[in-house]
């Protein structure tokens, strides 16, 4: 199971800090993601209905590696969205691939712009790649935005590369780039 040490790694601003994810933050993890809009714009990792089963899974390391660089997002106190890159491997191994949610209550504040802002540098470093990458479903605009002000660019569209709820969607392909020497 997850640590239930909350040190914090990166302090976003007086509201928002990135942690570790602990045991103590079940209940939270599961009211915020139990949201059908949340899960819509994410893969199917991330279920719906999030049951406290998936919330258990997830902090216990079944659903992905914990072992990576991934952090609860907490506002006011509260683990509300999460932050995570993994790491490709083999010729791949530059980089790695982007990934984040945020409970529907904090939406349109321009947080997650700020929170990746704070994110991506240690990331990359902590990860040693030069490349970082992230995929969004053609019709999240928003995350797009907050890629896009985060200096990624739009690489490509994987047409009707995704069948979500019965539907399937292009994928946007968004890449950011670091010179090798930092």
């Amino acid at each position: 199971m997850a640590s239930s040490t909350n040190t914090t790694l990166l302090m976003v601003d007086a509201r928002v800090r990135l942690r570790p994810w602990c045991i103590d933050d079940l209940d939270a993890l599961v009211r915020h993601a139990d949201d059908e809009q949340v899960s819509r714009g994410t893969s199917d990792r991330f279920p719906f209905p999030y049951t406290r089963e998936d919330g258990e899974a997830f902090l216990a390391g079944r659903v992905v590696d914990l072992g990576q660089p991934v952090l609860a997002i907490e506002i006011d106190g509260e683990a509300c969205g999460g932050i995570g890159a993994r790491a490709f491997g083999g010729e791949r191994r530059v980089g790695a691939e982007l990934g984040y949610w945020l409970g529907r209550r904090h939406w349109g504040q321009g947080l997650m712009s700020r929170i990746v802002a704070a994110y991506l540098p240690w990331a990359m470093a902590e990860l040693g790649v030069l490349r970082m990458q992230a995929t969004v479903l053609d019709f999240n605009i928003g995350s797009a935005r907050v890629l896009e002000k985060n200096g990624f660019a739009e690489e490509g569209v994987l047409r009707q590369a995704v069948l979500k709820r019965g539907n399937l969607h292009d994928l946007r392909v968004f890449g950011l780039l670091r010179s090798p020497a930092g």
